[in-house]
């Protein structure tokens, strides 16, 4: 038997997506957007309304950055989501978040995050206010990283976010390995 919701914005897992960008004044700024995933090859998309101090940032510069949440950031990410760069232009520094320029993007990177997509902007629509960005590269501390060189998740610890809950959790276990576990069916 099955419980009928109705129209909502659930989806697991939601990533916690800190999107770094710069302000006018040079200063940078950075917000929690809890909607967002891979567009398409190459491109990651995110909500932001346009009544976003990011959102007007995006425009400007045409680049930006998404650092994936972990749980050793959990507050910080939170705090960055709830206070707005419109009355706080300071944010981040109270979030006790420092951060440095990319390489790629006229965009912030922040240090403390282990995972970071550098993006150039491909579009904004400012009627639905999603943004499309083309990845143009992935960091990630090495502190995160495995002993072959690849992310590893359980030194990462990504959260999620739960909207049924509002809650933010750890990612879990593995399960089965991709396009593997499938094959025994076959």
């Amino acid at each position: 038997m099955r419980k009928n919701f109705g129209v909502q914005t659930w989806l697991y897992p939601m990533p916690v997506l800190i999107i770094g960008t710069w302000n006018e004044d040079g200063s940078p700024n950075a917000m929690n957007a809890a909607w967002g995933g891979i567009h398409d090859t190459n491109q990651i998309g995110v909500c932001i309304d346009p009544g976003h101090r990011t959102a007007e940032n995006l425009k400007a510069k045409k680049a930006f950055t998404v650092s994936v949440g972990d749980a050793a950031h959990v507050t910080e990410c939170d705090f960055v989501g709830i206070v707005s760069g419109n009355k706080a232009a300071d944010k981040l520094a109270k979030a006790g978040f420092h951060i440095h320029k990319s390489e790629f993007v006229d965009a912030p990177v922040i240090d403390e995050l282990p995972m970071t997509l550098e993006c150039r902007l491909l579009s904004y629509d400012t009627l639905t206010g999603c943004a499309v960005g083309e990845i143009i590269n992935v960091s990630a501390d090495e502190r995160i990283l495995n002993s072959d060189g690849k992310i590893d998740p359980a030194k990462f610890e990504p959260i999620t976010f739960d909207p049924v809950n509002h809650e933010y959790r750890k990612l879990g276990e593995v399960v089965g390995s991709a396009f593997k576990v499938g094959k025994k069916l076959l």
